[in-house]
């Protein structure tokens, strides 16, 4: 990959520029550059990598863009990534507040009405990736009923339940629960497989003899 810092902070900057309705909306850009466009890693790896940037504390729009840039060129690569992605609203911002006020956005038509026409496609920015997600994670009509629980739950606002943190750490203990019955079901086969081999050998050496 030549210029490969280049790269990262022009893919990044232009997702930071052209992107409206905050991390989320951010995801199916940055998944479509990076693993459809650039090839950089794979889509299961971005799924992975956006869990971990989800479940860190901080925008998740940075968090994902330091996890890609280190993932393909450690601790440079991470600060390249980054700085693509804070530096277009950090000068937007500072436009808006060197030129624009409150009142002049919303007593002007023309400034209302571009924000009117965003909003539809910032909803369908949120949902693209949440759809992908689900497809790569395997999520059918068998398994749907968890993330739609989940998701009810924590719209409840209820105490101890509406909180995302609780529902993480169940996921990971519950994805090394399953890795660990797999492993050990894996072992014990191999246990019982090896167990029948030596079996036959000291048949075949009885009957020989």
């Amino acid at each position: 990959m030549s210029n490969i810092y280049f790269q990262l902070f022009t893919s990044f900057f232009k997702i930071g520029a052209f992107t409206f309705g905050g991390g989320w909306a951010m995801i199916s850009i940055i998944e479509k550059e990076i693993v459809d466009k650039k090839q950089w890693i794979r889509r299961e790896e971005f799924l992975d990598l956006l869990a971990v940037a989800q479940s860190l504390p901080g925008i998740l729009a940075v968090n994902i863009s330091v996890a890609v840039g280190d993932r393909l060129r450690g601790m440079k690569g991470a600060v390249t990534a980054a700085l693509g992605t804070i530096l277009p609203s950090f000068l937007i911002i500072l436009c808006i507040a060197i030129f624009l006020t409150p009142d002049l956005i919303k007593n002007n038509e023309t400034l209302s009405a571009i924000f009117k026409g965003v909003r539809p496609a910032v909803v369908a920015l949120i949902i693209a990736p949440v759809i992908s997600a689900a497809r790569s994670a395997n999520i059918g009509w068998k398994t749907v009923a968890i993330p739609v629980v989940v998701a009810l739950l924590i719209w409840s606002k209820l105490p101890v339940v509406s909180n995302p943190i609780l529902y993480i750490v169940i996921g990971g203990f519950g994805g090394w629960w399953w890795l660990s019955r797999h492993q050990r079901q894996l072992h014990e086969a191999e246990a019982r497989m090896e167990s029948d081999d030596s079996e036959m050998i000291q048949e075949e050496r009885r009957d020989e003899k």
